[in-house]
């Protein structure tokens, strides 16, 4: 018996209308298992809309606790991301970017910081205000020394920390102390919001100009006055020219400025950006 090879071609037989079908066929085939193979290597952390990779977020002090809310649910919402943050004062980090740092998106917390940015070219679009922030007088809980104003802050014995007046929140303070005409001289100036209110919360100083938000943030009381009204920032984001991942952080910067978060800046005390 003469054994059959198992290799030998076979010969597809019928009229050539059928033999033209049956090459569609077999090509069509080979698309879609091209396509099921190529499929097979994709990224599998990948989601619907494309969006995966890092995110390096530079963002003011006083976002550190709404961003850092906001970074987890984005991950969340997008597979496969991962948000890292930088927070520190906004001239310190606009100094970052324009140095080459690397990152994607820049949140800072004037307008005038953000121009340093925009202006050295390194801004991929304009920046959007995403919300605004008022300062607020932070005291020990209780206000034991019952500081109801700024006038109240020049009292013989009084301690108070400032931002540096290249800081926003610093230059917000100014804004308001002029506008009192209150000639406050602070016994520390400090790089960004979280830095003023440490010293207070160390019990290095009596009170501290703050945003609001932050001081809701701390266990610590906030006084209102009437001057922070005319000194109120707005807070500009903007993806950054040299981004790695920019889908991902034009994504990210659409986030923040979504109704979900919105409601969780409103919610860490920020008000909504002007109409």
């Amino acid at each position: 018996m003469t054994a059959r090879r198992k290799d030998r071609p076979v010969t597809a037989r019928g009229n050539p209308g059928t033999r033209r079908a049956c090459a569609a066929l077999v090509g069509a085939v080979a698309l879609a298992l091209a396509a099921t193979g190529c499929a097979g290597g994709a990224d599998p952390s990948a989601d619907g809309d494309g969006v995966r990779g890092p995110v390096t977020v530079f963002a003011a002090a006083s976002l550190t606790e709404s961003f850092t809310r906001l970074g987890a649910e984005f991950e969340a919402a997008h597979p496969g991301t991962t948000v890292t943050f930088s927070f520190a004062g906004s001239s310190a980090l606009a100094t970052q970017v324009n140095q080459g740092a690397p990152a994607d998106v820049f949140a800072a917390a004037s307008p005038a910081t953000m121009r340093t940015v925009t202006d050295a070219g390194n801004a991929d679009g304009p920046p959007v205000v995403f919300a605004r922030n008022q300062l607020v007088i932070a005291v020990p809980q209780g206000n034991p020394r019952s500081v109801a104003g700024l006038a109240d802050l020049t009292r013989p014995g009084t301690k108070v920390a400032l931002c540096a007046p290249q800081v926003p929140c610093g230059a917000a303070a100014r804004t308001a102390l002029d506008a009192a005409g209150v000639p406050l001289t602070p016994v520390t100036l400090e790089q960004d919001v979280k830095g003023a209110l440490s010293k207070l919360r160390l019990g290095e100083v009596d009170a501290a100009l703050v945003y609001r938000t932050d001081a809701a943030a701390s266990e610590v009381d906030a006084v209102e006055f009437p001057e922070s009204a005319g000194a109120v920032n707005d807070y500009p984001i903007v993806v950054l020219r040299q981004a790695g991942n920019p889908a991902a952080a034009r994504e990210f910067v659409a986030y923040v400025r979504s109704d979900r978060g919105r409601a969780a800046l409103t919610a860490a005390g920020f008000q909504p950006p002007r109409a």
